[in-house]
């Protein structure tokens, strides 16, 4: 099999010509890019990176948010057997001279002024950066007399001569299914950054093996590309949209991520648990606030909906007239005015993935007709390990092994994976990457979990996550953090209990939202951290905690919780750049405030 990804878009702009490929904000408006545009926009970044002193195999880097020129450098070097790195959009100095040392990059695409600035201080301190380039149009540095902006280099790709049109052509030619494609540098929750090296073979495999699983999406749908194309999620499911001929549009900023939703009205859209944590809230508020009569009305279509679609329709049984009849009501009645709120009027599937989200969030959203599609996979493992299958996905599961790829469970419940989509190694690393297969080939993926009887894999937690209390209970932290994210007061939750009596929570409440209650209930305070000091806020959430948390066992759960003046965040190194926790600087950072909470 040939590269997929090095010959794809010339194929699709063969296929499909003006159609659209992607669509991308431009003063307002949503403007579409044809097939052939892309193949042109890929064609002449691919020989203006070579006229730059590209060279096959070679590293280069790309620092920025989501644009299409994310992806035209990503193809322009597949097209050269060079090897796109993308570092995340809000990475520090410090992570971007770590890769960009580690990988001895000498050519980096930046997307706006804050990421210039960085890449050009990170030229001072990495001897092999030599060229930046940049999407936006920033002001450039007194001393810097090499940059270019990306339609600069857009001008030298139209300005090459035949000649190097002919070397891209040839280099690509040669590409075989062991050249790195991609290198993901892990964010990690703690360490330095490893990057797992995914060859060609891995996209290979991983693009047909969705094409297999994933039965019901084709060029007819139209996906959002939200996370960052830096993240294996979003860029292994845009691929996949590309190979299909699915066209992406592509959001540039994640916080108009809603507004984005509601224009473009997308029937595929990846994203993380957060996001459907926060329209599930957004839902219930809604409802809440109906009259009686309405509120009946939904419950009942909700009761109908799970009858029809999880009783019958998952378990592919014939689903009874009168039940049907039911469903259709309910459908274009609560169900499309929901959808139609949410900006999904037409939705297909919406793979989830990166943390838990709770079971009963899925199962109302699978109720009302949206297929939020569980998924579990690792940078490591191109993505996708499990994901719900079309018929018989067992809910509170992340689903079956794609085709081709293997899952058992190790020493200590590990989830172990095997399989054509597994990476190569960690780059530079040959501890790591000892230290991260077993002695038979197999990947430590550092969760725990079990396999049921149908296949399905079950995750109890990360392995390092898991925490015994002094009392000797073991306590899966994210179990609580996930159904604690159902409240619609809680943004952010770290959990806390290693070697203490009981487990205690520090929390992030949603400021608007407290905010609201405080004003309904005419709460007076000067600013956020009187708000969150008031005993009267203190006692509201201590209820809903209790109510979330009461199917949980009495040690599992949280007796004392501190509410937090200021949210984690990624800058403070609280947060990976995937948004997870990072408990030993959070457990060291809020170390007297978790103190306190273990006094008298």
């Amino acid at each position: 099999m040939s590269n997929i990804l090095t010959t794809l878009i010339n194929k699709q702009a063969s296929r499909y010509g003006k159609r659209e490929a992607l669509l991308h904000l431009v003063d307002g408006k949503w403007l579409p890019i044809s097939w052939l545009e892309m193949k042109q926009m890929v064609d002449t970044t691919a020989v203006a990176l070579l006229s730059l002193g590209l060279k096959e195999l070679e590293n280069m880097a790309i620092f920025s948010a989501n644009r299409p020129e994310v992806l035209y450098t990503d193809f322009g070097a597949y097209a050269n057997r060079a090897v796109p790195i993308s570092i995340y959009a809000t990475s520090s100095q410090q992570q971007v001279e770590y890769i960009v040392n580690d990988a001895q990059i000498e050519i980096m695409v930046v997307g706006d002024k804050a990421q210039y600035d960085i890449a050009y201080r990170a030229m001072q301190n990495c001897p092999s950066l030599r060229q930046i380039v940049t999407i936006d149009h920033v002001d450039l540095h007194p001393s810097d007399k090499t940059t270019i902006t990306f339609a600069q280099l857009l001008d030298i790709g139209r300005k090459a001569t035949d000649q190097a049109r002919a070397e891209v052509e040839e280099r690509s030619s040669h590409a075989e299914a062991t050249d790195i494609a991609i290198i993901i540098y892990t964010s990690g929750t703690t360490g330095e950054p490893k990057g797992a090296v995914l060859p060609h073979s891995c996209f290979n495999a991983t693009l047909e093996l969705h094409r297999r699983r994933l039965v019901t999406i084709s060029d007819r749908d139209l996906s959002v590309c939200f996370l960052p194309l830096s993240h294996i999620f979003e860029r292994g499911w845009t691929y996949v949209c590309l190979y299909v001929g699915m066209p992406v549009a592509i959001n540039q900023d994640p916080r108009e991520i809603q507004e984005t939703v509601y224009r473009v009205k997308p029937t595929c859209m990846c994203s993380v648990p957060r996001y459907w944590e926060k329209v599930y809230a957004a839902i219930k508020e809604k409802i809440s606030a109906m009259s009686p009569m309405k509120r009946r009305m939904v419950a009942r279509a909700v009761i109908i909906g799970r009858r029809r679609n999880l009783d019958y329709v998952r378990l592919r049984k014939k689903v009874p007239w009168w039940l049907e009849r039911q469903y259709q009501f309910y459908s274009k009645t609560v169900f499309a005015v929901l959808k139609k709120a949410i900006g999904i009027e037409h939705g297909n599937i919406f793979p989830t993935a990166g943390a838990p989200l709770s079971s009963k969030i899925v199962e109302f959203f699978h109720s009302c007709g949206i297929n939020v599609m569980i998924g579990y996979g690792l940078s490591e493992t191109t993505a996708t390990v499990t994901c719900f299958p079309q018929y018989f996905y067992e809910i509170g599961s992340v689903g079956t092994p794609l085709e081709e790829v293997q899952v058992k469970i190790g020493e200590d419940n590990e989830v172990l994976v095997k399989g054509p989509t597994v990476m190569r190694e960690y780059y530079n690393k040959p501890e790591a990457t000892a230290e991260a297969f077993t002695e038979d080939g197999w990947f430590r993926t550092g969760d725990a979990g079990r396999l049921d009887e149908h296949s399905a894999l079950w995750l109890t937690d990360r392995i390092k996550d898991l925490f015994k209390t002094s009392n000797g209970k073991y306590v899966a932290p994210q179990a609580l953090e996930s159904v604690l994210g159902e409240d619609k007061y809680i943004e952010q939750v770290a959990v806390i209990g290693d070697k203490r009596k009981f487990v205690t929570a520090l929390i992030v409440p949603a400021y608007d939202a407290l905010k609201e209650y405080a004003k309904k209930h005419k709460l007076h305070y000067k600013d956020v951290a009187e708000l969150v000091a008031l005993p009267e806020i203190h006692q509201m959430l201590q209820e809903r905690i209790d109510a979330l948390q009461a199917s949980f066992a009495p040690y599992e759960r949280i007796k004392r919780f501190t509410l937090l003046p200021a949210p984690f965040t990624m800058e403070n190194g609280e947060l990976t750049n995937t948004l997870k926790i990072r408990r030993p600087i959070i457990n060291a950072r809020y170390a007297p405030h978790i103190d306190a909470m273990y006094r008298g």
